[in-house]
């Protein structure tokens, strides 16, 4: 899965425009995730925007920025991370109105969003013969990239609340439980060096039902099953760390740039 067919260098002349998937990368990610589930409830219920107004609001700011993205010519980590943040919200907000407002059950989202993302690797496969991402070089494989987001996010929250909430599991052990998949995922890659796309894909999608788990826990009353924190506190520390990260990559990156040696020197 991780063949990539040759193509034209007009093609491929844009600098890939996702990071590598290092450790920051996945501590950002599992960061945006929670943001993602406990902002969605921020806005919509103690804000009191409510759930049509929240999604409609996030939606608007997800295709501005994703306009501001796919406009860029490398990776540009704020741009980049804080459309993750927003396509968060998003999915958080498609699943919340099947379940809530149309009273779609979990499991029929959660299979649904199942199918719609495994067409999307299906299609993007087909196409483009990779999904890796070191090679989201064009417009068209950026646009495979942040569709299958989209819907990794979407499925994520669906199978995170069917397993947390309606198997009766409880956030904490469903969080142990995501975690353990994960875990499990690593240990696989790190022994046999193989399948590098498929295992990254796989603990890509397990981050989204891991950080709705840890919001869910953190934010949720005592009387829920949860840790009573609250979503305003939740979401304002896990973006300051959020912040805090991308802040550091910034100037490394431009460390990195000054040390690198300029052409014609």
């Amino acid at each position: 899965m991780s063949h990539s067919p040759a193509v034209p260098v007009a093609a491929r002349s844009r600098r890939n425009k996702v990071p590598d998937p290092t450790a920051s990368f996945w501590i950002i990610k599992v960061l945006a995730t929670t943001v993602g589930e406990t902002a969605a409830d921020l806005l919509s219920d103690t804000v009191g925007l409510g759930l049509p107004l929240t999604t409609l609001i996030m939606a608007v700011a997800l295709v501005v920025f994703l306009v501001l993205q796919f406009r860029a010519r490398t990776y540009r980590p704020v741009l980049y991370w804080v459309t993750v943040v927003l396509i968060s919200i998003v999915g958080t907000c498609v699943t919340d109105n099947l379940t809530d407002g149309l009273g779609v059950p979990l499991v029929v989202s959660t299979a649904v969003f199942g199918i719609a993302l495994l067409a999307v690797f299906v299609v993007w496969y087909r196409v483009e013969g990779t999904l890796s991402i070191h090679s989201i070089d064009t417009v068209r494989r950026e646009s495979f990239y942040w569709l299958a987001i989209l819907f990794t996010f979407a499925l994520g929250t669906a199978a995170g609340d069917l397993i947390a909430e309606q198997t009766g599991l409880g956030y904490f052990p469903a969080l142990l439980l995501f975690a353990g998949a994960i875990a499990v995922t690593a240990a696989a890659w790190a022994v046999g060096r193989r399948g590098p796309v498929v295992c990254f894909w796989i603990a890509y999608i397990l981050t989204r039902p891991l950080g709705a788990s840890t919001g869910d826990l953190l934010s949720s009353p005592v009387q829920d099953g949860g840790l009573g924190v609250g979503t305003i506190t939740t979401s304002i520390v896990f973006l300051v760390v959020i912040v805090a990260i991308i802040s550091w990559l910034m100037v490394r990156m431009r460390r990195d740039d000054t040390a690198r040696p300029q052409p014609g020197v």
